[in-house]
């Protein structure tokens, strides 16, 4: 057991390995996000945005931390949510009393400046505490330097960040350069460390106490009381998460992290940390049907701003300040075991015609709760022309794969031609109906099996978890029997266990290639829920919502085997369809019982 000493223990502990994605915790507020480990170490953090170098690397064996943890090595971890927010408290039972810390991005947020607010309590017992920070921007190429003290303040720079760090006067700068003390407090005592990262120097020193009301406030007002739907704490989580990823822009980041490996060792790892359209829109929509909350105006005025600036030119993807995405590179890091070390992402130069449609469903969405304005009217209409121009090519669809004719793309575009000619009307609205025809007739003559079930490709006839989501949506009468069909063929070749998969992988076993989609299980209960099955859209709803780590954070997708998550954290899409669903299923005579699978 190791015992408490003195602070220069802290220099010799070695640095820390990785956790398991389930572990790790989420603090965000908008411009950007870290990963917490159980430790208490800043795992992940990227300053001053969210797709700038990272300042603390560890999650990818890189270099930069921030730990507060007890000095007493021996104890056992856990922590909570404040409800309704991203404001974490890690809490650990040594053995000899229980320490606490809260921790949270304050908000409202500033572009150019990150704020982070640690407080460290001793909730029973005499607590010590370590403190180790060591801020190393642009993926840790910039060590700290100028580090001095003055004014009851640590300051220093690192590439183009100036830092400050208050409420550790006592420490003393390490053989790396970085920062370590320890905290003495006494039970029931507390203590704020408050550390600051900016592009221009900072002014005067910040209040702790105030810049923790105006976290508070602001999360009690982006987080509605979701009372009134299925699973009321998971949907004010779910928005808690959602507003963490999306900026003052509007722009909605997929994931906070990059190269995490959605199975090992397979090349599979991507950089999410940007905005893409259709997750946007999957966020959009999803708030919609709960109500015109704000995330429903930022998800509208992203999308419309791209869609007028680059027309039928719409990336997929794009930074959340609405640029170009940076091409690929690798970093100089171990990665996270299994995983890769890349940074960028070539996504962003893909066709996918199923945005155009996703982006007609926003817009239509957003016009029902009267909330479209006129810009954003102006780029609905211009996605339908891009729609009329190019619903014959081929495109990378949903999953980025290699063009082909792939039928949720046309589908997902039958449901926003549709969607859109009933709320705008103007003198383009038949001819958005007419063109809506036109597509389902064309794709059900070239992408329905001779089975009577929607196929994945006009030259693949396997079955495709993603068709459910169009499906449910109304591409079709909830009443054809394709719709039926459809989902007990997704259910017999891509469910296991109650989880849902994506589309096979030659002959692999469901679950050797890949982890089952979270995505797909909640739109797998959208689409019993379309066709009146209420009890097993409820079943299939909870057994996916069962699928977070222990924070209550989704990833992409989820090791059924191993009961661990896969991929990048925390996926915004699945929470995004988990608010959708939670909100549908507690409607009044839609209401369903949450039943157990």
């Amino acid at each position: 057991m190791t015992r408490p000493g003195t602070a220069d223990d802290a220099a010799a502990t070695p640095a820390d390995g990785p956790w398991t994605l389930r572990d790790y915790a989420l603090i965000a507020d908008g411009e950007r996000g870290a990963l917490i480990d159980p430790r208490g170490g800043i795992a992940w953090l990227c300053a001053p945005a969210w797709h700038h170098g990272a300042v603390f690397s560890g999650l990818l064996g890189g270099p930069g931390h921030y730990r507060v943890r007890p000095a007493d090595r021996w104890n056992v971890w856990g922590g909570y949510y404040e409800d309704g927010t991203l404001i974490r408290v890690g809490r650990w039972v040594t053995a000899d009393g229980i320490v606490s810390c809260r921790q949270a991005l304050a908000v409202p947020a500033d572009a150019g400046r990150v704020v982070l607010l640690r407080q460290v309590r001793a909730v029973r017992g005499t607590a010590l505490v370590d403190v180790d920070l060591d801020v190393r921007a642009d993926y840790g190429r910039r060590p700290m330097t100028e580090v001095r003290h003055g004014d009851g303040a640590w300051r220093a720079r690192t590439g183009p960040l100036h830092v400050r760090f208050t409420g550790a006067e006592d420490a003393r700068p390490g053989a790396d350069g970085g920062l370590r003390t320890r905290l003495r407090l006494p039970e029931g005592g507390a203590h704020d460390l408050v550390l600051e990262m900016a592009t221009e120097p900072q002014g005067a020193p910040l209040d702790p106490r105030a810049l923790w009301d105006a976290t508070e406030r602001w999360w009690k007002q982006a987080v509605p009381d979701c009372s009134d739907t299925a699973a009321p704490r998971d949907t004010r989580m779910a928005y808690a998460v959602l507003n963490g990823l999306t900026s003052a822009d509007g722009g909605m980041v997929a994931a906070a992290t990059t190269s995490l490996p959605e199975r090992a060792d397979t090349g599979r790892d991507y950089d999410y940390r940007y905005a893409w359209v259709r997750d946007q829109c999957y966020a959009g929509i999803a708030v919609a049907t709960h109500g015109p909350h704000p995330l429903l105006d930022r998800a509208v005025r992203f999308v419309a701003d791209r869609v007028l600036e680059d027309g039928a030119a719409l990336r997929p993807a794009y930074t959340v300040d609405g640029s170009p995405l940076p091409p690929e590179r690798d970093l100089p890091f171990a990665g996270y075991p299994g995983g890769g070390d890349r940074t960028g992402n070539r996504a962003g130069r893909q066709f996918q015609l199923d945005v155009f449609g996703e982006a007609l469903q926003l817009f239509a969405a957003a016009a029902r709760h009267g909330v479209l304005d006129g810009r954003a009217a102006e780029a609905a209409a211009l996605a339908a022309e891009a729609v009329a121009d190019r619903w014959t090519r081929p495109d990378a669809g949903l999953w980025e794969l290699e063009d082909r004719w792939w039928t949720h793309s046309r589908l997902c575009c039958v449901v926003g031609l549709r969607d859109l000619s009933r709320q705008l009307r103007t003198p383009a609205s038949a001819d958005w109906s007419r063109l809506a025809d036109r597509i389902l007739d064309a794709t059900r003559a070239r992408c329905v099996h001779p089975d009577g079930h929607w196929q994945r490709a006009d030259d693949d006839p396997g079955p495709e978890a993603a068709l459910l989501l169009p499906l449910a949506r109304g591409a079709v009468p909830r009443t054809d029997p394709a719709l039926a069909l459809t989902r007990s063929q997704v259910a017999r070749r891509l469910a296991r266990d109650g989880y849902v998969y994506r589309f096979e992988h030659g002959d692999e076993p469901l679950g050797d290639a890949e982890g089952a989609f979270l995505l797909c299980g909640f739109t797998m209960a959208l689409a019993a829920h379309a066709q009146g099955l209420h009890t097993e859209a409820a079943r299939w709803f909870e057994r996916t919502r069962s699928a977070c780590g222990p924070t209550g954070l989704f990833a992409e997708e989820y090791d059924v085997a191993q009961r661990q998550l896969r991929g990048n954290l925390p996926q915004a899409f699945v929470h995004a369809l988990l608010l959708e669903c939670s909100a549908r299923f507690g409607r009044g005579p839609d209401a369903i019982p949450s039943v157990g699978w």
